[in-house]
């Protein structure tokens, strides 16, 4: 049934849900704003649910397609892959603020080639059609590390901004 990634999905969705009710915190807000970003993430990238930029649909039965050759960075998904990994990148650099922008590319690789992997794995099991693009890949490293360097640039004026620095008080 090729609709058993997504219900993989809602059940861990719904039971993370409902830990991060259960166990509350001062940050559940942001635990759940996480979460839905992953849950949307997830169902976008491996199940036959798209959205091409104007409107979501249902992908048609198949296995897609791998392009490892040919770079096309100049259209719509490539800017759509970035937009969806920048809070990623966000994500990643406010959790290990010690890690180098360098890092922070290379996991940016390594998520773009595990999602293309993925993809490529559930579409020839659960025939999804998701493609597997090297333009995807680049666009996830590069959207994860405009989102780390975003980060970066936050924590630099921050940190030289009076208001925002550690005084020691004797």
């Amino acid at each position: 049934m090729r609709w058993e990634p997504l219900l993989l999905i809602i059940l861990m969705a719904g039971l993370s849900g409902l830990l991060i009710l259960a166990t509350g915190g001062k940050r559940r807000w942001l635990a759940l704003l996480v979460l839905g970003y992953f849950t949307g993430l997830a169902a976008i990238l491996f199940t036959p649910i798209s959205f091409d930029g104007r409107a979501i649909y249902i992908m048609p039965v198949g296995i897609g397609r791998v392009n490892l050759t040919t770079l096309d960075v100049f259209n719509l998904g490539f800017l759509e892959n970035i937009v969806l990994t920048i809070p990623l990148g966000l994500l990643l650099k406010w959790a290990l603020p010690r890690l180098s922008l360098l890092g922070v590319g290379f996991s940016g690789l390594f998520f773009g080639s595990s999602v293309e992997t993925i993809q490529y794995v559930l579409s020839h099991h659960w025939l999804i059609n998701r493609s597997s693009d090297i333009n995807d890949v680049l666009a996830n490293a590069l959207g994860i590390l405009i989102g780390g360097l975003a980060v970066a640039v936050v924590y630099r004026l921050t940190a030289k901004h009076p208001q925002h620095a550690h005084r020691v008080t004797a």
